[in-house]
This record gives structure tokens, sequence and C-alpha cells, in this order.
């Protein structure tokens, strides 16, 4: 079903917001009176993550049947795992939890990453905010102003934790591009890793998105003290249109294949689920307030006074592009997990 036919079916929704039968609807809204829902964030305060999901935590609630409250928790560690774990297994299994999921958990479930206990294609999926352009940076003082530069000398990039595309684009493009990236892990938070550029202690950072650079760093975008050496995206975003796509650097069919499979996590940048389980009323609920949350006036208007875009996208459209992902070539996948472990080993061998 085309986005254009899901959201017009929206309007469709009077009664229940989409719930099959107006008993259904009763039974949500008597569910949820009263309740204090969680909005989970599995990173520090601060960065476009945590930011996007306080967002849709203050308005959610009122479109969902009952108007609950939603609090916003943190629970940073290994960037995404502990928090997607925690959901999946330890959360109530009743639709009183919404997680804003990191986008790179589904590619690193997929290459068996360590310490995954749970499955994105599982999850119920509940909408995302905006299609976005992760970009591999560098901080201006650092000289390095391309690819071509990385390819010159050792280039030390921060990251987040371990299991994110701060440290795996880094690591792809010195094993498929050639470039000398050293990644440092093990900071709470993007945040963090911004930090430590602005003190000297990394020259860049292999993730963010290119909308989360434009609302959190608006002065550096504009002071030129990023610079943007990659894209991973399907395609270049229209605001980048000389920065190559991870997928342009490389040359064999084959490896365009790996750089797409880590690449298409962008049609789900800031992406919303709940864990399975829940009966089937409370999950239609959740996506149509969801949906609603992304037509809703305040809600659009905090959106353009903090500069962060909008590119909505249904949870059934979700549902689809990550169980895509989680179905890619057994022989894509085995690639590109090779080519990060062993650039993991080759990484803690070289010196800062």
């Amino acid at each position: 079903m085309h986005r254009q036919m899901l959201w017009g079916l929206l309007g469709l929704a009077i009664y229940g917001y989409g719930v099959s039968s107006p008993a259904a609807a009763d039974d949500v809204a008597d569910f949820y009176k009263g309740k204090q829902l969680t909005m989970l964030i599995g990173t520090s305060t601060g960065g476009d993550v945590d930011a996007r999901a306080r967002m849709v935590a203050r308005y959610m609630g009122k479109h969902i049947p009952g108007q609950p409250s939603i609090l916003p928790r943190n629970m940073p560690g290994a960037v995404g795992v502990v928090a997607a774990n925690w959901l999946y297994n330890v959360a109530p299994k009743d639709g009183t939890v919404i997680h804003a999921v990191m986008q790179g958990m589904p590619a690193f479930q997929a290459m068996g990453g360590q310490g995954v206990e749970f499955d994105a294609a599982k999850l119920q999926w509940l909408g995302n905010t905006v299609e976005g352009t992760n970009v591999v940076v560098t901080w201006h003082a650092s000289k390095i102003g391309s690819i071509a530069d990385a390819r010159t000398r050792q280039v030390v990039m921060g990251a987040p934790g371990t299991a994110n595309n701060c440290v795996f684009y880094p690591l792809l493009l010195n094993a498929l591009v050639g470039t000398q990236f050293k990644v440092i892990t093990g900071y709470p938070g993007g945040n963090d890793v911004n930090l430590a550029m602005e003190r000297g202690e990394v020259e860049g950072r292999g993730c963010g998105t290119w909308t989360g650079w434009l609302s959190t760093k608006p002065d550096w975008v504009e002071g030129k003290k990023i610079v943007v050496l990659a894209q991973g995206a399907l395609k270049r975003s229209p605001d980048l249109p000389t920065v190559p796509t991870l997928i342009e650097l490389v040359e064999s069919d084959f490896e365009k294949s790996v750089m797409r499979f880590m690449s298409s996590d962008g049609a789900y940048s800031r992406a919303y689920a709940t864990n399975p389980g829940l009966p089937a009323a409370r999950l239609t609920a959740l996506r149509r307030a969801f949906d609603a949350t992304m037509q809703d006036a305040e809600f659009l208007s905090e959106a353009k006074k903090t500069d962060r875009e909008l590119s909505p996208s249904t949870g059934e459209e979700v549902q689809k592009v990550v169980e895509a992902l989680i179905a890619t070539p057994k022989d894509v996948v085995a690639h590109a997990k090779m080519i990060l472990d062993q650039g993991a080993k080759l990484n803690e061998g070289k010196g800062k």
C-alpha cells in the first residue's frame, strides 16, 4: 500500500484511532486511562535521538485512547543494545513501553552482534519520524576534508559504544576504500563525542544523521565546523549533492551490496517500537496515535521551532523495511560481519 493511501486511511479511522470495533476501542481506552507509559531511550541525554523521543512523548499520549501520560526514561548502554534487550525480555508486554530504537539495531542483530537478545523483526514497529541520511564527518581543525585525505594518514574518530554506525562506517571504509580511521569507542552518547571533537580528543565522528546535525548543531553546519566526507544512504541528500554515498565509493557489485545493507537503516532513522505480545487492538491504537502525532499542530510547531525535520512513515512501513533487512542474503551479511570483525581487531592495535 502506498504511503499516500496509508495516510489517507488515517483520516477514516475516526472511532478508536482505527481500532476495529467500538467495544475494542472502549477496552483500549479503559486500559490506558490513568496510566503512565514509558518512552525508553537507549542513549544519554542531549542528542537528536533523545530530543525527538521526548518531543514525541509530550504529544503522543493525547492521541492514545484513554490519554495516558508518557514519561521518558534514558537507558544508555552499548548504544541501544541494553535498552532493546530490556524492552524485548523484561518490559511489560502490554503496550505500556514505547522504545526509541537506535537505527543500527536491526543490522547489528543480522550480523550476530554480541549481546543481542532481541529480534527486531518481531518488535511491533509504531512509526518513524524522519528518513535520515547518516554522515561521516570530521572536525574542521583536523584538515581532513575528503575521503582521499583520510587515505593519507590515521584519523581518530569517536564513537558512542561499539554497536553502531559510528564504528561500522569507518571500519567498512578502511577495508573497502583504503581510509585509515582509528575508532575510539565507549563514549556514553553522540553528544559526548561532539564535546570530544571540540576538545581535540578526536578528529571526527563516523555517524549521525544530517537532520540531527542541522537541528542540534546548526552553528557548526553554518560555520563549517564539521566537514561531511561520506553519506550512509541509498541516495545522496539534496542538501549534500557533491558528497558521495558509501555505495558510490566502492566498485564491485558485491561490495555495493554490502554497503547497501549497511546504509538501508536510513529509512527508519528515528523509529519507535514496542515489544511483541500486546493485544492487537492496543498495537493498532498505538500506531494510529503515532500517525496522529505526526499531524498534530502543536507537535509540528515545536518541530519547526527546533529545526527537527520530519518525513514520517507508518509502523506498517517500518515493519516491512526491518523485516527485509533481517532477510538480507547471508553471504552479504557474512561479508559485512567479517570486515567489521577484522577491522575491530586491527583498530585495537593502532596507536592513537
